[in-house]
């Protein structure tokens, strides 16, 4: 049965939203409640509320961390943020997009031999959302790798793309 998902106009951002605003908030929450209650202890010195702070600051800044990857798909390709690093891929790069069941997100397999991981398109919070998003971001893969030439005039006959097959 083919895959009737319907690709999404470029650009697209794929991110995992419930997770990310659960994660804003909770950081956002504990900076506050912290920092309150560093503020409320009278027995507390300056220093000591400062280190409260600093550390609702540092608990808040691992929340955003956690919060911050995405996947940018656009016509040249895709940017895949995760927590620590940013990778932008070439279409061409990209042979397969998986996300198989149990996995926490998705997996690129590339080009190279490598698999990314992409924690821009997770199934934690919701699994629908993010089977989706997957499924859109393979179709656009599919779309774009089978949609470029091989050469100025197109694959050749009998020559095969080392990558592909």
């Amino acid at each position: 049965m083919p895959d009737t998902t319907e690709r999404p106009a470029l650009p697209v951002t794929f991110r995992p939203g419930r997770t990310r605003a659960v994660l804003l908030t909770a950081g956002a929450t504990i900076f506050v409640v912290i920092t309150t209650v560093a503020l409320l202890l009278e027995k507390l010195g300056p220093g000591e509320r400062l280190s409260f702070v600093f550390t609702a600051a540092l608990l808040l800044g691992v929340l955003v961390l956690l919060a911050r990857p995405k996947v940018v798909a656009d016509e040249a390709g895709v940017t895949v943020v995760n927590i620590a690093s940013t990778r932008r891929l070439a279409w061409a790069e990209i042979l397969q997009v998986n996300l198989r069941p149990g996995d926490p997100w998705v997996f690129l397999n590339l080009s190279d031999g490598t698999s990314l991981p992409v924690l821009g398109i997770q199934p934690g919070i919701a699994k629908a959302h993010a089977i989706s998003d997957a499924r859109a971001l393979r179709a656009l893969a599919e779309a774009r790798s089978a949609g470029e030439p091989d050469g100025p005039d197109g694959p050749s006959e009998g020559q095969h793309d080392e990558h592909h097959g």
